[in-house]
């Protein structure tokens, strides 16, 4: 069987037809993607300076955090000496006459607080002597740069006013 010329051209022509009909489905669903895909890096590129000035923030606080921590883990000590802080205890009490009656360094705890865990010994004191020495003793417990990390819980004073006990927290950051 022979096909006639007008079948041949015929059929050219719906081959031509189809492969432009397919060229054109291709190319508009590649249209629709592409705007689709500028559409949403609009949408990115309005966000990026918000997020680039969040970002910023968030730097600069992680900046201000940190330099806080190191300036913070300065005031306190990475452990807690108790042969340092007995000295410095006697040394206190020397200063301001009075007597220390005795010392006993217990074994440090674990406080949490927040994130950050201390490890804390809590001291009690008893002291002798005029009321305004014991007095000086407590407040210079309190603003020595030795004890920085300290904290005078309570102070109770015997009637008669010669004798305190006073009970401190001593803390150490834990790292």
């Amino acid at each position: 069987m022979k096909i006639s010329r007008k079948v041949w051209l015929i059929l050219g022509a719906v081959i031509i037809v189809a492969a432009l009909v397919s060229l054109y489905i291709v190319y508009s669903g590649g249209a629709g993607e592409r705007n689709d895909l500028n559409t949403r890096l609009s949408r990115a590129q309005a966000f990026l300076p918000g997020l680039t000035n969040q970002k910023q923030d968030l730097e600069n606080q992680l900046a201000s955090a940190q330099s806080s921590l190191e300036t913070n883990k300065t005031k306190f000590p990475e452990s807690v000496e108790s042969i340092e802080y007995g000295e410095y205890l006697f040394e206190i009490a020397d200063e301001c006459n009075v007597n220390l009656a005795s010392l006993n360094f217990p074994k440090p705890a674990d406080k949490k607080v927040g994130a950050v865990t201390y490890s804390v010994v809590s001291l009690s004191l008893p002291v002798s002597g005029a009321l305004t020495d014991i007095f000086d003793f407590i407040d210079i417990i309190r603003t020595d740069e030795r004890f920085a990390s300290t904290d005078v819980k309570s102070v109770n004073v015997d009637i008669g006013g010669s004798k305190a006990t006073i009970n401190v927290d001593i803390y150490g950051y834990k790292g």
